[in-house]
């Protein structure tokens, strides 16, 4: 089964996040750090990498090539509305998606099944 990784160290939005997948019948695991994010994601090999943009020890020109290092991963990142330079540095490293935290809730329970699938190599 496919699965994906969330970092985000708000415990409250990530069960969220972990609850709607859960629902879905999708695994998708929680870390709290970018270290932890990418230790995961080396022994998991996740389909999907959710990323809370707002997460303090997040360096995001530095984990998504290194998570795309690993194989065919999708990077769906999210984070605040008026934090118009952050999404822009999230487009810059070439995540796939990169959403306002209300887009990325209101899209959740429908693209979830699509992100967590597999890529082609």
């Amino acid at each position: 089964m496919s699965e994906a990784l969330l970092l985000s160290d708000d415990l409250l939005f990530g069960s969220r996040v972990t609850g709607t997948a859960e629902a879905l019948g999708l695994a998708v695991y929680s870390v709290r750090t970018a270290d932890e994010l990418l230790r995961q994601a080396e022994v998991r090999r996740p389909a999907c990498v959710l990323v809370d943009l707002h997460n303090p020890t997040l360096a995001i020109a530095e984990v998504v090539p290194a998570l795309k290092a690993m194989g065919p991963v999708r990077v769906i990142a999210y984070g605040s509305h008026v934090e118009a330079a952050t999404l822009r540095a999230a487009r810059e490293a070439e995540c796939d998606r990169v959403l306002p935290r209300s887009q990325f809730v209101e899209e959740l329970p429908r693209a979830l099944v699509e992100w967590v699938s597999p890529l082609a190599s």
